[in-house]
């Protein structure tokens, strides 16, 4: 370059220095041709390769996502789906509990009632055979006491038990007629 620079001084011409030469600009474009026939036919159609298995493997991902996002929104309605069906049997179900437990309700309770009116009935049952026997007791307690008692006010002992008997049930049956007559 320096011997450019001395040359062209000497030449007295008066040249650019920032302009290359003919020769440098020719051999500097052959040079850019073969880089360029070199980088089109081999780097880019590699390039282009690469970035075309990229796009197809992207959109590839991508088409795998839409189909998962499918299934997911397939699987979310069929879950939806069962979440209603199981609502609604469960509320068959609380319906139907509702339902025995009113029965069980019911019929306890008229267990209860005919247990009730049983043990009524046989509490009625004792109570007036309590009553009989007290009765029957009282009969013959009053009349040993009325033939007692008769016997010291008239004098003489009442030994002839049938006419004792008729005595004391004949009084005791015109005592019971005069409580039924006042009732």
């Amino acid at each position: 370059m320096l011997h450019a620079l001395v040359a062209a001084a000497e030449e007295g011409a008066t040249r650019n220095p920032l302009l290359p030469e003919t020769y440098d600009i020719v051999w500097s474009l052959v040079c850019f041709v073969i880089l360029l026939v070199l980088f089109w036919k081999l780097v880019l159609p590699k390039m282009q390769t690469m970035l075309e298995e990229r796009t197809a493997a992207i959109e590839g991902n991508i088409a795998k996502a839409d189909e998962a996002q499918r299934q997911a929104e397939a699987a979310l309605e069929q879950y939806t789906a069962q979440l209603a069906e199981a609502r609604q049997e469960a509320g068959t179900i609380r319906e139907s509990a509702r339902e025995d437990g009113k029965k069980i309700v019911a019929e306890a309770r008229s267990q209860a009632t005919v247990e009730a009116q049983r043990v009524t009935a046989s509490a009625q049952a004792q109570i007036e055979a309590e009553r009989q026997a007290a009765l029957v007791s009282l009969r013959t307690e009053v009349g040993t006491l009325a033939i007692d008692l008769a016997g010291n006010v008239i004098g003489e002992t009442l030994s002839d038990d049938a006419k004792a008997t008729a005595i004391v049930d004949r009084f005791l049956a015109d005592l019971e007629a005069s409580e039924k007559a006042t009732n």
